[in-house]
């Protein structure tokens, strides 16, 4: 199954969309420039084999939904994210903002 919904952060609608797999759930939040994203998210992957993109990211652990993802700490980001600002521990509703 797979949900959208939106997301209010700050004066801005983002958007929130859940995955729901076998064992486990898939959560992402995004911006038209970059997103924050749950465990399953590879950041070394993005930084590494992916670097030519430049993609903006950051990575939440031990998060169960949306709101969760919001409020917890990144626990790593992409090269380009820290390009803006952003860094771990900074909560994910922060991020966002950086990548509005």
């Amino acid at each position: 199954m797979v949900t959208m919904e939106p997301i209010p952060v700050g004066e801005h609608t983002l958007v929130g969309v859940e995955v729901k797999l076998p064992k486990t759930t898939l959560l992402t939040i995004s911006t038209s420039r970059g997103y924050i994203m749950c465990g399953a998210l590879d950041v070394g992957l993005l930084n590494d084999r992916l670097g030519d993109r430049k993609i903006i990211a950051g990575r939440a652990v031990g998060v169960k939904t949306l709101k969760e993802l919001l409020e917890a700490p990144l626990e790593s980001v992409t090269t380009e994210a820290a390009v803006l600002g952003i860094t771990p521990g900074m909560p994910g509703y922060e991020a966002l903002l950086k990548m509005l």
